[in-house]
């Protein structure tokens, strides 16, 4: 069946103007500005000397995650099975780590049927309960299983606690046939929106010594970590600087929501990065004075970070409510809006925002040159 985005909107690609002719709300990525950033990330980590493993739990696209691939990136990351799967169904993708642990009997048999089609498939773990499960699945496979161990930053969410449990862990890990020991997993997400570089770096360092101290140890022991992946957008700067992670688990730099924007990256109060992602909408009310209601409400946008921003088509001092399901409230002092008039938003929060739709619309300046399937859109299992 074609994709309702398809139906809507082929005929447009290539018309000049075309993107003012587009059913809202619609998911819209600026081209030019995604081509920036991830060129801007690729040349950052060739400076730098470090990896990038970019994280796809960002865009969920195969067109996307082949860009970044072009561009130098040594693999995708993906948050669950799902994703893996549908983005590898395409092909062309050879090398993805999934970063949160795969525990279910029917999970893991998922797991070790996608373990034939790349030619580099890893998975974490934080339990030698599951690492038992999958030494027993992987026993039919060609070679082995590539095994990261997650270690928890604080945060309790998922991952080993100790330096101690980490070597427990590897130790299982050695001595399962079947299975490859290939390094450990750090992500620090509850330091990646602090907004001040300063706060933002005090607290990485301080997380970074414990991370080494535990790497040290597994060393010390005999089994050092070949790949020290981890880290993020808002701290992949500092991250490069310590010099302890192998590669970088990047994901929100290609689109730049309103939370990064909201952060000082670099130090500098400068960001190297564009906005790329961007909810198109339209007027469909406005018999308020100075107010408007537009076409995109909580199914448009996710809610988790806050009001979007808006981008054009309202004056700088207006502001945005969430007005129900369907619609917002566009309210700027003294404006009159007329019905069908066009606003565009940035996204809030990028990832949550991006799994609401079933496609992108590709522009250059005004004109639609593309749609790309949100490939993984709903693919959280």
């Amino acid at each position: 069946m074609m994709r309702d985005d398809m139906r809507l909107h082929a005929g447009l690609i290539g018309q000049q103007g075309s993107r003012a002719h587009l059913n809202t709300p619609a998911l819209v990525i600026d081209r030019d500005a995604l081509e920036h950033n991830i060129a801007a990330m690729a040349a950052f980590a060739r400076e730098k000397g470090i990896g990038l493993r970019p994280h796809a739990k960002t865009h969920k696209s195969y067109e996307i995650a082949r860009l970044q691939i072009e561009a130098g990136a040594i693999g995708i990351c993906c948050a669950k099975l799902g994703e893996a799967e549908a983005i590898a169904e395409l092909g062309r993708i050879d090398s993805i780590l999934i970063t949160s642990p795969v525990v279910t009997d029917q999970a893991i048999t998922r797991l070790i049927a996608l373990h034939p089609a790349l030619s580099e498939l890893r998975v974490v773990v934080d339990h030698a309960l599951n690492v038992a499960a999958l030494e027993k699945a992987a026993v039919g496979l060609s070679r082995p299983l590539g095994v990261l161990i997650d270690i928890d930053p604080g945060i309790r969410r998922t991952g080993v606690t100790s330096a101690e449990a980490a070597l427990d862990l590897a130790t299982v890990i050695k001595s399962s046939p079947h299975l490859r020991f290939d390094g450990v997993q750090f992500y620090c997400g509850v330091h990646q929106h602090i907004a001040s570089f300063e706060d933002r770096r005090a607290g990485i360092v301080e997380r970074t010594q414990y991370l080494k101290d535990i790497t040290d140890k597994l060393s010390a022991a005999g089994a050092a970590p070949g790949i020290i992946t981890g880290g993020g957008t808002g701290t992949h700067c500092i991250d490069a600087e310590l010099g302890v992670f192998t590669d970088l688990q990047v994901g929100s730099y290609v689109f730049m929501d309103r939370q990064y924007l909201e952060c000082d990256l670099t130090g500098s109060g400068l960001s190297p990065y564009r906005t790329a992602l961007f909810i198109d909408a339209h007027v469909v009310s406005a018999n308020t004075p100075g107010m408007a209601t537009i076409d995109a409400g909580f199914k448009a946008l996710s809610t988790d970070g806050g009001a979007p921003s808006i981008v054009a088509g309202a004056p700088e001092n207006s502001v945005y409510h969430f007005m129900g399901d369907e619609h917002g409230a566009v309210v700027s002092r003294g404006e009159k809006f007329l019905p069908g008039a066009s606003v565009t938003l940035g996204a809030p929060h990028c990832d949550p925002t991006v799994n609401l739709y079933d496609s992108y619309h590709v522009v250059r300046g005004n004109t639609l040159i593309d749609i790309w399937s949100v490939t993984a859109r709903g693919r959280s299992r």
